[in-house]
């Protein structure tokens, strides 16, 4: 490997890059680990940097762009910084009929942020997502890993405020 290779890894955290190469354990080509090691950076850092993109990419024998093609398709790999949790708000169709403009509102008021902003302290950022699937419960919202559904102002405040 050359010297600008190796330095494009050292981007990389061992923990990471060790990670990384079980995935790849896991596959016939080295390739295939792309979105597990974005997902592995991005677990580590809440985002993938162009700088960590580029490492990936010459630890998977990838250019530049074929990582950064699949990273940009995917609406949960984050290549900004974002907050200690990602606040995904539906903004489906069902989501839409059942009050999500209110639920939005009342989320943007009590966080004090617009859509793709990040509260002052980096614990929130808010994003639109396009459908949670959770269409029976409209609305609903994930933050972190957590899924809140039946969504009223009553039941954000409460939320929030846990």
């Amino acid at each position: 490997m050359s010297a600008v290779g190796q330095n494009l890894i050292n981007a990389l955290s061992d923990e990471e890059v060790a990670e990384i190469e079980e995935e790849i354990t896991h596959l016939n080509d080295r390739k295939a680990a792309a979105i597990d090691a974005l997902k592995i950076v991005q677990k580590h850092r809440r985002y993938v940097s162009d700088e960590s993109l580029q490492a990936i990419a010459n630890l998977l024998g990838m250019s530049y762009a074929e990582l950064d093609g699949i990273a940009t398709f995917y609406t949960l790999i984050f290549r900004k910084p974002v907050g200690e949790k990602v606040i995904l708000l539906c903004d489906g169709v069902s989501c839409w009929i059942m009050g999500s403009d209110n639920v939005r509102e009342k989320v943007k008021s009590k966080l004090q942020i617009q859509m793709g902003e990040t509260t002052p302290d980096g614990k929130y950022t808010l994003l639109p997502m396009t459908c949670l699937g959770d269409c029976d419960h409209a609305p609903a919202m994930l933050v972190g890993e957590d899924v809140y559904r039946d969504l009223t102002d009553k039941r954000i405040d409460e939320i929030f405020d846990e």
